[in-house]
C-alpha cells in the first residue's frame, strides 16, 4: 500500500529508541513522507546525528530529545519537554528496546528493573499522556513495537518474553478503547531483525541477515507504517515468521519444559551453567 504523506491531520511524529535499528528506519521513513519528528534515545551523539541527516535530506522539522527511557519519571518528562518545543503528538511508535537472555533466577535485578521500566512502564505512560488530544481530535496513530516472543512463553527469555506480551495486550486493549474516536493503534511483533539489540560477539548478525535468519530493519519498519496506515491490529513481517508464531502458539508446556530440561545452553542439575 502507499503511505500516508504528512496532512492537515497528521504531521508529526514521536518516535522512540529512534538512533538505530528499526526505529531509526522508522523516523527515516517518516521523514521521507513530510513528518517533522521528535526522535528520543539515551545516546545523544548518535541521536543527534540521526536528526541531522533526516532534516537534511528530507528538509523536515527534526529534534532529538536525548532521554533515558528507563526510568519511572521518564514519560512525564518527556512530554513536558515536547510542549515546551511546540510538538504536538499525532504519530506515537513506542520502538525502543533492550535485550538479555539468561534465567529469570539468574538476571541482573538493575538490569531487570531497567528493562520493565522501557518495556512496559514508560511506553504506557507514553500513551496515557498523548492520547488524549488524539481522542480529542479524532486523528492519531500509536505503532507499538513487541516481538514474537509475546506468543509464547520461552525459559531464558523471561523477562523479555513477559514484557512483550504486555506490549501486545496493551496494544490490544487500548486498540479498542481508541478505535471509536478514530484513533489506530497497532502491535508490531517482529521476529529476529539485524540489529544491535544483540551482542555482536555472541551473535553474528550481518551473517543472519544474508542468510535470511534476521530480517533488515527497513524491511521491518515498512511492513510496520504499511500495517499502521492500513488499520491492523498486529503486524508479524514475514510469512515464515507467522507461520513460526502460529506453530509456536500451538507448542504444549510439556514439549517446551522438556526443551528447557536439555538445553545446552542453560544450566541444569549437575551441570555448569554456561
Amino acid at each position: 500500500m502507499t503511505l500516508l504523506r504528512a496532512g492537515d491531520r497528521l504531521r508529526t511524529a514521536l518516535v522512540t529508541g529512534a538512533c538505530s535499528g528499526i526505529g531509526h528506519a522508522i523516523a527515516r521513513r517518516l521523514g521521507s513522507l513530510g513528518y517533522d519528528l521528535a526522535l528520543v534515545s539515551h545516546r545523544r551523539e548518535e541521536l543527534d546525528a540521526a536528526a541531522s541527516a533526516i532534516a537534511a535530506e528530507h528538509g523536515v522539522r527534526t529534534i532529538a530529545l536525548p532521554f533515558d527511557l528507563a526510568r519511572a519519571e521518564a514519560a512525564s518528562e518527556l512530554v513536558g519537554r515536547l510542549s515546551e518545543v511546540g510538538f504536538e503528538i499525532d504519530i506515537l511508535v513506542n520502538n525502543a528496546g533492550v535485550f538479555f537472555f539468561g534465567e529469570a533466577a539468574d538476571a541482573d535485578p538493575e538490569a531487570a528493573r531497567r528493562m520493565l521500566e522501557l518495556h512496559v512502564v514508560t511506553p504506557s505512560l507514553l500513551v496515557t499522556h498523548l492520547a488524549p488530544r488524539m481522542r480529542e481530535r479524532r486523528a492519531g496513530h500509536v505503532l507499538i513495537v513487541s516481538s514474537i516472543s509475546a506468543f509464547q512463553d520461552f525459559p531464558g527469555i523471561s523477562y523479555y518474553g513477559a514484557s512483550k506480551k504486555y506490549l501486545l495486550g496493551f496494544s490490544r486493549a487500548v486498540r479498542s478503547e481508541l478505535g471509536v474516536y478514530g484513533v489506530g493503534v497497532t502491535c508490531l511483533a517482529p521476529g529476529p531483525v539485524a540489529t544491535a539489540l544483540y551482542d555482536a560477539k555472541g551473535v553474528p548478525v550481518e551473517l543472519a541477515r544474508r542468510l535470511g535468519v534476521m530480517a533488515s530493519p527497513d524491511d521491518v519498519a515498512e511492513r510496520g507504517l504499511e500495517a499502521m496506515f492500513r488499520g491492523d491490529e498486529v503486524c508479524v513481517p514475514g510469512i515464515g515468521w507467522r507461520a513460526a508464531t502460529l506453530a509456536s502458539r500451538a507448542l504444549p508446556r510439556a514439549a517446551i519444559d522438556a526443551f528447557r530440561r536439555r538445553a545446552p545452553w542453560l544450566g541444569a542439575p549437575g551441570r555448569p551453567k554456561r
